[in-house]
């Protein structure tokens, strides 16, 4: 069982190189707030072409299979069951009504003191609100209930989910940590007018995007310890095993703080006193065609999101 590679989530993959690896990370940047914020009041062919827009980009990227195949997969059937969740359950709008219709029609129709206008009534159409419903168990008044609110909500919960996850990994696996922090930083500069510390944000994301593998590499650790002590999980009973798995969490929260102790001294002894006066410059900025390609076309992006989506 090796956590990092069956599970590379957050991680950045250095080989191969592909093209989205060599665009500017404030471009990436402002393309992942795209993605994160045009699904917003959009329109359900929008947030599917989002899910579409993604699987293409990876695919183009060239990206081997076995690195994004877990992550697309399981975001998929993620996706997938809220969609059917979502369906399934109620859509909030009750379709139970009153008559409206006066007690004695007949008698108000037939009086001829009054004298009544009756508009024709409008032709019927395809429309339905109500697009399937099943008796599963009538006498229990179990049945399936899907309508078109219920669809609508279903394609906004699971596309909006998965293009927020995916999105997001599919930058972190594409950008180095310091190309991150090092645009972030970048685009943060107008902060610093605020005093805002920009610097101090930076130099915390570098390290928190840096401890990721740790964790990974210290929960891989424990794991292989037990399984080579060859536990027996049935003998010991739920209150053993609770036992075990506390002693487990102790021991990987020890293991962790231990490394973050590391991590400072190692910081310290190299003369990092504060990350104004003690700047390491992570990453060169440079726009080439590739990335003004890449802005443009985040332009006409959102261009068209403003326009049909």
């Amino acid at each position: 069982m090796d956590l990092l590679r069956t599970l590379p989530i957050g991680l950045y993959i250095e080989q191969p190189v592909t093209w989205l690896h060599r665009i500017d990370s404030r471009v990436k940047f402002l393309w992942l707030f795209g993605f994160l914020l045009t699904p917003i009041a959009a329109s359900p062919p929008w947030r599917i072409a989002m899910v579409v827009l993604l699987l293409g980009l990876t695919i183009s990227t060239r990206l081997p299979f076995r690195v994004w195949r877990r992550q697309a997969l399981l975001l998929l059937l993620f996706a997938i069951a809220l969609f059917l969740m979502t369906a399934l359950l109620p859509d909030g709008v009750s379709d139970y009504h009153d008559v409206r219709l006066p007690m004695d029609e007949l008698a108000i129709l037939q009086s001829s003191d009054t004298d009544l206008s009756i508009p024709p009534l409008p032709t019927a159409t395809s429309y339905r609100y109500v697009l399937l419903h099943f008796d599963v168990i009538k006498s229990w008044d179990i049945a399936i209930h899907i309508t078109r609110r219920s669809i609508e909500l279903a394609v906004r919960i699971s596309t909006l989910t998965f293009t927020l996850l995916y999105s997001s990994n599919l930058f972190l696996l594409t950008t180095a940590p310091e190309e991150i922090t090092a645009g972030l930083e970048n685009l943060m500069q107008p902060l610093k007018r605020f005093k805002i510390p920009v610097t101090e944000i930076a130099l915390t994301l570098t390290l928190s995007l840096r401890f990721i593998p740790l964790v990974l590499e210290e929960v891989q650790n424990l794991v292989r310890s037990i399984r080579t002590r060859a536990i027996r999980w049935k003998k010991l009973g739920i209150r053993g095993t609770i036992q075990i798995l506390l002693i487990l969490a102790e021991r990987l929260l020890e293991n962790l703080l231990l490394r973050s102790e590391q991590i400072a001294s190692a910081m310290h002894v190299r003369g990092f006193t504060s990350p104004d006066t003690h700047q390491v410059r992570w990453h060169r900025f440079s726009m080439g065609r590739r990335d003004w390609f890449a802005a443009i076309g985040l332009v006409l992006f959102v261009v068209t999101r403003l326009a049909v989506g």
